[in-house]
């Protein structure tokens, strides 16, 4: 069994998620009442989507490959979503797969240099 409070990741990463509810939840006279259940996936959205001083690049984009498309970018009409074309996605998906690798291999040195630097 290990305690919570032994790894540090842990704790850091419940502490950015009370960081991001606290401001949105805070009423005086009903502290927390419930609404950080409404509030959570936006928080966590948040955090996926933010870069990581450590690496350079979102979490989203670890995962998945991509960055996330913000619903600020499909309401005001971006140029990353004015540019989609089905066709030509297929070409530049094959493309993009190529170049994770490379991506998460310069995210592992960032996060070996930033680790040393610590």
């Amino acid at each position: 069994m290990a305690h919570p409070r032994m790894n540090r990741q842990v704790e850091h990463a419940n502490d950015m998620v009370l960081q991001g509810l606290k401001p949105r939840i805070f009423n005086r006279l009903n502290k927390f009442g419930g609404r950080w259940v409404a509030e959570l996936p936006t928080v966590l959205w948040s955090l996926r989507t933010s870069s990581s001083r450590a690496t350079g690049y979102t979490s989203f984009f670890m995962v998945y490959g991509s960055e996330a498309i913000l619903p600020t970018d499909l309401n005001y009409g971006a140029p990353r979503v004015k540019a989609y074309n089905e066709q030509a996605n297929e070409a530049s998906l094959e493309d993009a797969m190529d170049l994770l690798d490379e991506a998460r291999d310069i995210a592992l040195l960032r996060l070996a240099k930033y680790q040393q630097a610590l």
